[in-house]
Parts: C-alpha cells; structure tokens; sequence
C-alpha cells in the first residue's frame, strides 16, 4: 500500500513536466528533410509515454535557481536529454544487448520496426539531441559538454560495456557502483546539471545538483532491480525477471 501511494505521489509530481516534456520533445524531434519511415520510427521511440523523469529534473533544477531561465534553451535541455536516454533504451532492447521485446507498454522498436531502422532511429535520436543543443547560446558548449561526456565511453556507454561484462569489473558493492554510476546516474547527474547551467548556476552550486544526481540515479537503479524482480509486466511496461534470467548483477543479488 505505501508503495503504491509514494509511487501515485510521485507520479503525480512529475504529470506537469512529463507533459511539458512531450510538448517539447514533439517540438524538436524531427530534422527537416528526414525520411517519413524514420521519422515515425523515430517517433514511437521517444514519444511512447514514459516518467519522463530526466526532463524534469531539467525543469526542476532550473526553476530552483532562478524564474529567469531561457526557456528555450531550457526546453532545447529537457528534449535533448530525454533523446539520449529513448536512444539508449532503443539500443538495450536489442537482441544484441537484452533481447527484450517489450517497452513502455509497447512492442520495443525492433519487434515493430525491424533491426536495421531501430538501429538507425536510435542513432537519429543520439545525433537530433546534439543538434538541438547547437544553438547560438553562450550556454550550449557547456551544455553539449555535460550530455556527451555523460553518455560517452567513460560515462553511459562504459557503464553498458561493464553490464554487458565486456570489461572486468569489481566484485559486490564497488562494481554495481562502477556500472550504475554510469548506465544510469551519469544521464539523471548530467539532467540536473544541465538544468542548473540553464538557471546560471554558480560552480558550487553546480557541482552539489551535479552530486544529488549522482545519488538520486543509484537510488533510481536500486528501486529498478527491485521491481524487475517483483513487480508484474503491467506494472513495469517490460518484461519482468530478466535481470535474474541474463545472470547480471544488481542491487537484489548482491
């Protein structure tokens, strides 16, 4: 019953910024030009639902610091980050990586769509969240900065690397530390920090959203492992058990 409630409390926090969320992914998705069947891959991609819970740290982080952020830049933030992570989850779901075959609710995007053009939406939505960062602001750099390193070969994709076992990793605690720090809590840090860049953050201000981040996407991680070991495939919009069924390491086993 608790966590049902805390789970309907939270839900409804974020319902305002997941829809500001949609509105602004909606607004920013499509490249001019690109093809129609992409662009409907691309769509039932990123638009599917979801938390939304990144873009909404943007917002969030942003209006803590001051109601005189650049909206548009903050908007261009929330959709930018919000990309990478419906990028990463398009790339994960493959047979290649987890082999799963539903997401959100839905088929995952290469049950509906093939291999070939979930590959290709996933990598469109990567390079649209770069694109749309790269705008005459005297913020962008930094911004482009904090998502590229977050989802770059020391930040998201090592953290998939080391899931994958593709790299050694330490025993217990340290190394589901190693790899969550960086599939998970590296893109919900780099949320929150760039939410702070677009509200004009001071350096130490910065580097505390930068760390609660970092905290808020373990503990993220934490109640994911959970869940996928006790929640149903209603609850989930996934598929349940598959952690425990692919041998990987998380927080319930070790």
């Amino acid at each position: 019953m608790t966590q049902r409630l805390n789970h309907s409390c939270i839900k409804q926090l974020l319902a305002p910024y997941a829809q500001r969320a949609q509105e602004d992914m909606q607004r920013w998705l499509i490249s001019a030009g690109s093809p129609e069947q992409l662009a409907r891959a691309m769509e039932y991609c990123a638009l599917q639902g979801g938390k939304r819970l990144r873009p909404a740290l943007v917002y969030l982080c942003a209006e803590s610091l001051t109601d005189q952020a650049d909206e548009e830049l903050v908007s261009r933030s929330a959709a930018a980050v919000e990309f990478v992570h419906c990028y990463s989850l398009v790339h994960d779901d493959l047979p290649a990586m987890d082999d799963d075959v539903l997401r959100r609710g839905v088929p995952t995007a290469h049950v509906k769509y093939g291999e070939a053009m979930a590959i290709l939406a996933g990598d469109a939505l990567l390079t649209r969240a770069f694109e749309v960062l790269a705008c005459p602001s005297i913020e962008a750099p930094a911004l482009i900065a904090q998502l590229a390193s977050a989802a770059g070969s020391a930040g998201m994709i090592a953290g998939q690397v080391a899931d994958m076992k593709l790299c050694d990793v330490p025993a217990g605690p340290k190394g589901l530390d190693y790899i969550h720090l960086r599939k998970t809590a590296a893109i919900i840090s780099a949320a929150c920090r760039m939410g702070a860049i677009c509200g004009r953050a001071k350096d130490w201000q910065l580097e505390a959203i930068g760390k609660y981040g970092q905290a808020l996407g373990l503990a993220f991680q934490m109640v994911d492992d959970l869940l996928d070991a006790t929640a149903s495939a209603d609850d989930l919009g996934k598929t349940p058990g598959k952690d425990a069924a692919a041998g990987k390491r998380t927080y319930v086993v070790e």
